[in-house]
């Protein structure tokens, strides 16, 4: 039997270190190696129980989740950290906060907190899969491969500049760190639309796609509405809650639709809608895949290859997790495997435009 993953706890509640206890009990190969009210403490027991990974409060007294993320990103770089935080406007946005300096992952609170077996039945679900494969990313990941020789140069232009009608990008676990990087690569408008799906509750799309709005450069971004045309050189990122559907119009541009039909791989907003109904509309898609657990967008990418279409990925090394990249390329679906840097240039040669930041 391989040896247990090692889980510290640290939360300034007593009732939800209980529940947490509770939920990574219920894994028999997971063993909580200790708790902590604070993030002073937590900082102090982590050299002593020597965890595989901890999970992290985003609200505690005398020092918070994100100041004890920052302290243990200086002295434990590597240790993967997921945060708690509550479905809130403040724990959002202390949640991309986190994300930003380098929290590996993040869970929700549950809501209803006077029904202990759901709470503990919801932790389980969603907390136990993200243990999981963040301790298996670290004990697995390559290290990155060197540059290409062309990743620091403009590429030169492949094909007709409007060979492609649009741009969709899926991602999930990691992702808003993978995006504010792809964004800064690209400095200038983009000649195509842009369609968005990155898994997030509802309240955190919106304060995402302001962040990324408001890195310096050309490509806009705002959270989707329903019915709203879509425009080259504007990104339209799903809301959390519902799912992004793409309509093609008669005179060939394309709109938004938002849809509140089920889940699909226990996700709303879903990748492989927003790819499903791109491909639906005969157009010609250019489709990006970056890190993020589980498969979602297979079956998408799949509809979009068999139409014509290509689809990127990014590469193992620089991805958080590598379960939906990796799931396009082990599918044999991937036409490019790259780092974020070179995703940005081989995006740019594909749509035709000469415009990136440098590297």
């Amino acid at each position: 039997m391989p040896p247990k993953l090692r889980v510290l706890i640290v939360d300034d509640a007593v009732v939800m270190r209980r529940l947490l206890t509770e939920a990574l009990k219920r894994d028999p190969r997971i063993e909580v190696v200790g708790t902590a009210p604070n993030g002073r403490i937590a900082l102090q027991k982590i050299p002593q129980v020597n965890p595989d990974l901890v999970t992290l409060d985003m609200e505690m007294p005398d020092l918070d989740g994100l100041s004890t993320l920052r302290e243990l990103r200086r002295t434990h770089p590597k240790l993967p950290v997921i945060m708690f935080s509550a479905l809130t406007q403040r724990g959002a946005v202390s949640t991309l906060d986190a994300l930003a300096a380098g929290a590996d992952d993040y869970v929700t609170k549950p809501v209803e907190s006077s029904d202990l077996a759901a709470c503990i039945a919801q932790l389980e679900a969603e907390l136990l899969p993200k243990i999981h494969a963040h301790c298996r990313a670290l004990t697995t990941r390559v290290q990155p491969a060197p540059p290409t020789a062309n990743a620091r140069t403009t590429p030169p232009f492949a094909g007709h500049p409007r060979s492609f009608d649009l741009l969709c990008i899926g991602t999930s676990t990691g992702g808003p760190n993978a995006l504010a990087e792809l964004f800064q690569k690209l400095t200038a408008p983009l000649p195509v639309p842009v369609a968005i799906v990155q898994h997030m509750p509802p309240m955190f799309t919106k304060l995402l796609a302001d962040r990324l709005n408001n890195i310096p450069g050309h490509l806009r971004c705002h959270e989707a509405a329903d019915a709203e045309p879509m425009l080259p050189g504007h990104a339209y990122l799903a809301p959390g809650g519902r799912h992004l559907a793409i309509k093609r119009q008669l005179d060939g541009t394309f709109v938004t639709q938002l849809t509140d039909t089920p889940p699909e791989n226990s996700c709303r907003p879903a990748v492989d809608v927003l790819f499903r109904t791109a491909a639906e509309t005969n157009a010609h898609i250019l489709a990006v895949v970056m890190t993020g657990m589980g498969s979602d967008g297979l079956h998408g990418a799949r509809l979009i290859a068999a139409r014509g279409g290509r689809i990127l990925v990014q590469d193992e090394a620089s991805s958080v997790v590598w379960g939906m990249p990796g799931a396009i390329a082990q599918a044999g679906l991937a036409n490019t495997v790259k780092p974020i840097p070179e995703l940005a240039f081989e995006i740019v040669r594909r749509l035709g435009s000469p415009h990136l930041a440098p590297a």
